[in-house]
C-alpha cells in the first residue's frame, strides 16, 4: 500500500495507528491493501486521499476506557474500525495479541488501580459465574474507570483468543444485551447480530453512560462506511447525506465547527 498526502493534516497518531506502524516494521514483505488506482491510502484515515475524512478527527474525554487486543493483521487492514474507536475515545488503548506471549504494558494496563476492567465477550461462551450484563458498583460510582477490553479479530479468532489469554482469567465478563442488528456493511457476516468492533465500543459507551461519545463514534462509523463504498466504486462521497449531516450536529455540540471539511468538500 502506497502512503499518500491527505487532503487535510493527519492528526497525531493514536494507539491503533503507532501498532499499525509496529506492525508494518515487521514485516517481512509489504501488506497489499486494495486502494485507489495505485492503491494509495491517507496514512490519517486509510481511505483514498479524494475521500480523505482526517477533517474530522476530534477524540473526546471519557471517563470510559478501551483496550484492543488485535489480531496480527486487524491493524493493517482498511476496513478495521478498531481505528475508529481511537479517533474518539480518547484513553483508547491498543496491543497486538500472541498466543505465546503478553506485552508487558498491558499487564501493567490491566493492574492499574484506576481501572476496572472488563473483558466483552458473548456470555453464552463462558463460565456464568464471570459474566456480568451491567457494570459493577466500582465502575458505576467514580472509584475506578470502565475499561473495556475488545477482541478485535474475525469470530474464530476472537474465540481463540479468549481461550488462550490466561491473563484475562481472572476478570469479569461483560455479555452485551443488544436490540439492533448490525449496520455494518464493510465486510460479509453471516449473522446479522455479529457486530463490528466499533459497534461494539459503543454499547460499550451506552453502558457507561456516555450516550454522546457512543453517538459520535456510530455517526463516524456511517461516514467512514460511506467514503469507503463511495471510494470502493469511484463515487464521490455525498457531503450533504444524512450520515455527515449527523456527525456534523455532533460536532457543533463539542463547539468544532469551523474545522476541516472532509475531502470533496466545495
Amino acid at each position: 500500500m502506497t502512503p499518500a498526502s491527505p487532503a487535510h493534516p493527519i492528526p497525531a497518531p493514536h494507539a491503533v495507528s503507532r501498532l499499525r506502524t509496529a506492525r508494518l516494521a515487521r514485516s517481512v514483505k509489504p501488506f497489499l491493501a486494495r486502494g485507489g488506482p495505485r492503491g494509495e491510502r491517507c496514512a490519517g484515515c486509510r481511505l483514498v486521499p479524494s475521500h480523505c475524512i482526517c477533517g474530522l478527527c476530534t477524540a473526546l474525554p471519557t471517563r470510559a476506557g478501551m483496550c484492543l487486543l488485535m489480531a496480527d493483521t486487524e491493524p493493517l487492514k482498511p476496513s478495521n474500525t478498531g481505528w475508529l474507536i481511537a479517533d474518539v475515545v480518547a484513553d483508547t488503548f491498543a496491543f497486538g495479541w500472541a498466543r505465546t506471549e503478553v506485552d508487558p504494558a498491558l499487564l501493567a494496563l490491566l493492574a492499574d488501580p484506576q481501572w476496572q476492567p472488563y473483558v466483552v465477550f458473548p456470555g453464552e461462551f463462558v463460565d456464568p459465574a464471570r459474566v456480568v450484563t451491567q457494570l459493577q458498583p466500582a465502575a458505576a460510582t467514580n472509584t475506578q474507570r470502565p475499561l473495556f477490553i475488545l477482541l478485535d479479530a474475525t469470530w474464530p479468532e476472537a474465540r481463540k483468543m479468549f481461550r488462550k489469554s490466561p491473563y484475562l482469567n481472572h476478570l469479569p465478563v461483560l455479555s452485551l444485551q443488544p436490540d439492533q442488528l448490525s449496520r455494518y456493511r464493510l465486510r460479509r457476516s453471516t449473522r446479522d447480530d455479529h457486530f463490528c468492533t466499533s459497534e461494539v465500543a459503543g454499547l460499550c459507551l451506552e453502558l457507561a453512560g456516555e450516550a454522546h461519545a457512543a453517538q459520535t463514534l456510530e455517526a463516524r462509523l456511517d461516514v467512514f462506511t460511506h467514503h469507503y463504498l463511495q471510494a470502493k466504486h469511484q463515487l464521490p462521497p455525498d457531503l450533504a447525506g444524512a450520515a455527515h449531516q449527523r456527525l456534523s450536529r455532533l460536532r457543533e455540540r463539542d463547539g468544532l465547527t469551523g474545522q476541516h471539511a472532509p475531502a470533496g468538500a466545495p
